[in-house]
Protein backbone atom coordinates (compact mmCIF):
# COMPACT_ATOMS: atom_id res chain seq x y z
CA UNK A 1 0.00 0.00 0.00
CA UNK A 2 1.55 3.02 -1.13
CA UNK A 3 -0.48 6.07 -1.33
CA UNK A 4 -1.37 8.01 2.06
CA UNK A 5 -4.94 9.79 1.55
CA UNK A 6 -5.49 11.43 5.20
CA UNK A 7 -1.99 13.54 6.84
CA UNK A 8 -1.79 16.54 9.27
CA UNK A 9 0.58 19.05 9.55
CA UNK A 10 1.27 22.09 11.65
CA UNK A 11 -1.11 23.56 9.65
CA UNK A 12 -3.66 21.53 12.13
CA UNK A 13 -3.72 22.88 15.53
CA UNK A 14 -3.31 19.15 17.20
CA UNK A 15 0.33 18.75 14.87
CA UNK A 16 3.30 19.98 15.11
CA UNK A 17 5.03 18.55 11.96
CA UNK A 18 6.93 20.40 9.04
CA UNK A 19 5.71 19.42 6.17
CA UNK A 20 8.84 18.41 4.85
CA UNK A 21 9.69 16.53 7.55
CA UNK A 22 6.68 13.78 6.41
CA UNK A 23 7.18 14.11 2.85
CA UNK A 24 10.93 12.84 3.79
CA UNK A 25 9.52 9.88 6.27
CA UNK A 26 7.22 9.60 3.38
CA UNK A 27 10.58 8.98 0.79
CA UNK A 28 11.91 6.56 2.99
CA UNK A 29 9.10 4.53 3.23
CA UNK A 30 8.86 4.22 -0.53
CA UNK A 31 5.61 5.38 -0.52
CA UNK A 32 4.46 6.35 -4.45
CA UNK A 33 1.64 9.29 -3.47
CA UNK A 34 0.58 11.32 -0.50
CA UNK A 35 -2.01 13.83 0.03
CA UNK A 36 -1.74 16.61 2.73
CA UNK A 37 -5.23 16.77 4.38
CA UNK A 38 -4.96 19.53 7.50
CA UNK A 39 -8.16 20.60 9.09
CA UNK A 40 -10.58 22.65 8.58
CA UNK A 41 -13.25 22.75 11.43
CA UNK A 42 -15.11 26.29 10.75
CA UNK A 43 -17.20 26.66 14.48
CA UNK A 44 -15.35 24.53 16.25
CA UNK A 45 -16.25 24.81 20.28
CA UNK A 46 -13.08 25.71 21.26
CA UNK A 47 -12.07 29.11 21.60
CA UNK A 48 -9.73 30.44 19.50
CA UNK A 49 -10.23 28.02 16.83
CA UNK A 50 -7.17 25.37 16.67
CA UNK A 51 -8.43 24.14 13.26
CA UNK A 52 -9.04 27.19 10.91
CA UNK A 53 -6.98 26.20 7.82
CA UNK A 54 -5.38 29.18 6.55
CA UNK A 55 -5.02 27.55 2.85
CA UNK A 56 -3.35 30.67 1.14
CA UNK A 57 -0.23 30.08 3.41
CA UNK A 58 -1.09 26.34 2.98
CA UNK A 59 -0.98 26.51 -0.70
CA UNK A 60 2.03 28.83 -0.76
CA UNK A 61 4.04 26.68 1.44
CA UNK A 62 3.28 23.51 0.05
CA UNK A 63 3.07 23.99 -3.54
CA UNK A 64 7.01 24.44 -3.34
CA UNK A 65 7.52 21.49 -1.44
CA UNK A 66 5.29 19.32 -4.12
CA UNK A 67 7.63 20.86 -7.16
CA UNK A 68 11.20 20.11 -5.03
CA UNK A 69 10.12 16.12 -4.93
CA UNK A 70 8.20 15.64 -7.54
CA UNK A 71 10.71 13.21 -9.07
CA UNK A 72 11.08 11.26 -5.66
CA UNK A 73 6.66 11.28 -4.86
CA UNK A 74 3.84 12.53 -6.00
CA UNK A 75 2.42 15.08 -3.55
CA UNK A 76 -1.02 16.04 -3.71
CA UNK A 77 -2.78 19.14 -1.61
CA UNK A 78 -6.09 18.11 0.52
CA UNK A 79 -8.53 19.39 2.68
CA UNK A 80 -10.06 17.34 6.35
CA UNK A 81 -13.41 19.52 6.35
CA UNK A 82 -14.91 19.25 9.72
CA UNK A 83 -19.07 19.02 8.55
CA UNK A 84 -21.88 20.22 10.91
CA UNK A 85 -25.87 20.48 10.17
CA UNK A 86 -25.51 24.01 9.85
CA UNK A 87 -22.84 25.65 7.85
CA UNK A 88 -22.84 24.26 4.45
CA UNK A 89 -22.68 27.22 3.15
CA UNK A 90 -19.66 28.41 4.59
CA UNK A 91 -18.15 25.01 4.11
CA UNK A 92 -19.19 25.33 0.23
CA UNK A 93 -17.76 28.88 -0.19
CA UNK A 94 -14.35 26.89 1.13
CA UNK A 95 -14.20 24.29 -0.96
CA UNK A 96 -14.48 26.11 -4.19
CA UNK A 97 -12.50 28.92 -2.84
CA UNK A 98 -8.97 26.84 -3.17
CA UNK A 99 -7.64 23.90 -5.89
CA UNK A 100 -7.79 21.23 -3.77
CA UNK A 101 -6.98 17.84 -5.02
CA UNK A 102 -9.09 15.53 -2.43
CA UNK A 103 -11.49 16.97 0.20
CA UNK A 104 -12.40 14.31 3.06
CA UNK A 105 -15.66 15.59 5.03
CA UNK A 106 -15.41 14.13 8.86
CA UNK A 107 -17.34 14.80 11.60
CA UNK A 108 -15.77 15.62 14.31
CA UNK A 109 -18.44 17.45 16.43
CA UNK A 110 -21.73 16.27 18.21
CA UNK A 111 -24.18 18.60 20.02
CA UNK A 112 -21.58 21.52 19.68
CA UNK A 113 -18.76 19.55 21.41
CA UNK A 114 -16.11 16.82 20.48
CA UNK A 115 -16.27 13.62 22.14
CA UNK A 116 -12.66 13.56 22.25
CA UNK A 117 -13.14 15.17 25.77
CA UNK A 118 -13.50 12.77 28.45
CA UNK A 119 -16.52 15.07 30.10
CA UNK A 120 -18.93 15.25 27.16
CA UNK A 121 -19.70 11.66 27.74
CA UNK A 122 -20.42 11.78 31.06
CA UNK A 123 -22.47 8.79 33.04
CA UNK A 124 -21.87 5.57 30.89
CA UNK A 125 -25.45 5.45 30.79
CA UNK A 126 -25.86 8.53 28.24
CA UNK A 127 -23.34 6.87 25.85
CA UNK A 128 -25.35 5.18 23.74
CA UNK A 129 -27.47 8.69 23.62
CA UNK A 130 -24.48 10.24 22.35
CA UNK A 131 -23.31 8.12 19.42
CA UNK A 132 -26.91 8.23 18.30
CA UNK A 133 -26.61 12.02 18.52
CA UNK A 134 -23.77 12.16 16.47
CA UNK A 135 -24.52 9.27 13.64
CA UNK A 136 -27.92 12.11 13.51
CA UNK A 137 -26.01 14.72 13.11
CA UNK A 138 -23.87 12.99 10.25
CA UNK A 139 -27.17 12.01 8.33
CA UNK A 140 -28.24 16.40 8.60
CA UNK A 141 -24.62 16.91 7.53
CA UNK A 142 -24.07 14.96 4.53
CA UNK A 143 -28.21 15.68 3.31
CA UNK A 144 -27.27 19.72 3.82
CA UNK A 145 -23.37 19.56 2.19
CA UNK A 146 -21.94 17.18 -0.59
CA UNK A 147 -19.06 18.86 -1.47
CA UNK A 148 -16.54 16.36 -0.58
CA UNK A 149 -15.08 13.37 -1.52
CA UNK A 150 -15.14 10.69 1.27
CA UNK A 151 -16.28 10.22 4.61
CA UNK A 152 -13.50 10.68 6.93
CA UNK A 153 -13.39 7.86 9.77
CA UNK A 154 -16.77 7.05 9.80
CA UNK A 155 -16.71 6.03 13.43
CA UNK A 156 -14.43 8.46 14.83
CA UNK A 157 -17.02 8.32 17.85
CA UNK A 158 -15.45 5.25 18.76
CA UNK A 159 -11.81 5.78 19.47
CA UNK A 160 -13.42 8.61 22.24
CA UNK A 161 -15.95 6.30 24.06
CA UNK A 162 -14.57 5.58 27.59
CA UNK A 163 -16.87 2.22 28.04
CA UNK A 164 -15.96 0.48 24.68
CA UNK A 165 -13.33 -1.44 26.71
CA UNK A 166 -16.47 -2.33 29.10
CA UNK A 167 -18.53 -3.03 26.44
CA UNK A 168 -16.75 -3.99 23.26
CA UNK A 169 -19.66 -4.49 21.01
CA UNK A 170 -19.72 -1.16 20.71
CA UNK A 171 -16.64 -1.30 18.78
CA UNK A 172 -19.02 -2.37 15.85
CA UNK A 173 -21.84 0.13 15.66
CA UNK A 174 -23.23 -1.75 12.86
CA UNK A 175 -24.82 -4.21 14.75
CA UNK A 176 -26.14 -1.15 17.05
CA UNK A 177 -27.37 1.21 14.75
CA UNK A 178 -27.63 -0.62 11.44
CA UNK A 179 -31.06 1.84 10.38
CA UNK A 180 -28.99 5.01 11.19
CA UNK A 181 -25.63 3.70 9.40
CA UNK A 182 -27.47 2.63 6.31
CA UNK A 183 -28.83 5.74 5.99
CA UNK A 184 -25.06 7.20 5.77
CA UNK A 185 -23.94 5.12 3.59
CA UNK A 186 -26.56 5.10 1.20
CA UNK A 187 -26.90 8.53 0.85
CA UNK A 188 -23.19 8.47 0.84
CA UNK A 189 -23.32 6.05 -2.21
CA UNK A 190 -26.59 8.01 -3.82
CA UNK A 191 -23.97 11.02 -3.99
CA UNK A 192 -21.34 9.43 -5.44
CA UNK A 193 -18.85 9.77 -2.72
CA UNK A 194 -16.35 7.63 -0.97
CA UNK A 195 -15.17 6.56 2.64
CA UNK A 196 -12.11 6.10 4.03
CA UNK A 197 -10.00 3.19 6.22
CA UNK A 198 -8.15 5.03 8.17
CA UNK A 199 -5.57 3.32 10.27
CA UNK A 200 -5.69 5.61 12.85
CA UNK A 201 -8.02 3.43 14.96
CA UNK A 202 -5.28 1.70 15.49
CA UNK A 203 -2.76 3.40 16.29
CA UNK A 204 -5.56 4.76 18.96
CA UNK A 205 -5.26 0.74 20.15
CA UNK A 206 -8.23 0.06 18.84
CA UNK A 207 -8.52 -3.68 17.38
CA UNK A 208 -9.94 -2.49 14.26
CA UNK A 209 -9.08 0.72 11.95
CA UNK A 210 -12.08 3.02 11.63
CA UNK A 211 -14.68 2.07 10.50
CA UNK A 212 -15.16 -1.34 11.86
CA UNK A 213 -14.74 -3.68 8.78
CA UNK A 214 -18.27 -4.65 8.93
CA UNK A 215 -19.11 -0.86 8.17
CA UNK A 216 -16.45 -1.51 4.74
CA UNK A 217 -18.41 -4.43 3.97
CA UNK A 218 -21.47 -2.98 4.00
CA UNK A 219 -20.83 -0.02 2.33
CA UNK A 220 -19.86 -2.48 -0.45
CA UNK A 221 -23.05 -4.53 -0.10
CA UNK A 222 -24.64 -1.56 -0.85
CA UNK A 223 -22.53 -0.81 -4.20
CA UNK A 224 -20.26 1.18 -2.97
CA UNK A 225 -16.72 1.57 -4.41
CA UNK A 226 -15.03 4.62 -3.42
CA UNK A 227 -12.54 4.03 -0.84
CA UNK A 228 -9.41 5.51 -0.10
CA UNK A 229 -6.65 4.86 3.00
CA UNK A 230 -5.05 7.10 5.37
CA UNK A 231 -3.01 6.78 8.28
CA UNK A 232 -4.82 10.31 9.91
CA UNK A 233 -0.94 10.46 10.77
CA UNK A 234 -0.14 13.84 13.05
CA UNK A 235 3.68 12.85 13.16
CA UNK A 236 6.50 11.38 10.57
CA UNK A 237 6.57 8.31 12.00
CA UNK A 238 2.66 7.78 12.09
CA UNK A 239 2.53 7.56 7.94
CA UNK A 240 1.60 4.91 6.46
CA UNK A 241 0.55 3.40 9.83
CA UNK A 242 -0.32 -0.60 9.52
CA UNK A 243 -0.28 -0.01 5.96
CA UNK A 244 0.84 -3.97 5.36
CA UNK A 245 -2.67 -4.74 6.83
CA UNK A 246 -4.92 -3.20 4.09
CA UNK A 247 -4.88 -4.51 0.72
CA UNK A 248 -5.77 -8.10 2.31
CA UNK A 249 -8.25 -6.31 5.36
CA UNK A 250 -9.98 -4.38 1.59
CA UNK A 251 -10.36 -7.28 -0.26
CA UNK A 252 -11.79 -9.93 2.86
CA UNK A 253 -14.84 -6.71 2.59
CA UNK A 254 -15.08 -7.10 -1.32
CA UNK A 255 -13.22 -4.38 -2.50
CA UNK A 256 -10.69 -4.90 -5.86
CA UNK A 257 -9.88 -1.34 -6.21
CA UNK A 258 -8.44 1.46 -3.77
CA UNK A 259 -8.28 5.45 -4.80
CA UNK A 260 -6.93 7.93 -4.79
CA UNK A 261 -7.92 11.45 -6.13
CA UNK A 262 -6.12 14.77 -7.75
CA UNK A 263 -8.20 17.79 -8.81
CA UNK A 264 -11.34 15.90 -7.19
CA UNK A 265 -11.42 13.21 -9.63
CA UNK A 266 -10.74 9.58 -8.43
CA UNK A 267 -7.97 7.04 -9.92
CA UNK A 268 -8.32 3.26 -9.45
CA UNK A 269 -5.72 1.20 -7.89
CA UNK A 270 -5.88 -2.17 -8.40
CA UNK A 271 -5.36 -4.53 -4.98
Amino acid sequence: MKHDYHIHTYFSGDSETHPEDTIKQAISLGLKTICFTDHHDIDYPEEPNPFTLDAERYFKELLPLKNKYSEQIDIRIGVELGIQPDISHKLNEFSNAYPFDFIIGSTHVVEHTDPYYTEVWGDEVNHSRIIEAYLTETIESINNFNNFDVMGHLDYIIRYCPSKDKHPEILDLYTLYPELLDKILITLIENGKGIELNTGGLKNNLPNPNPHPRLLSRYRELGGEIITCGSDGHKPEHIAYSFNTVPELLQSCGFKYMTIFKNRKPEWIKL
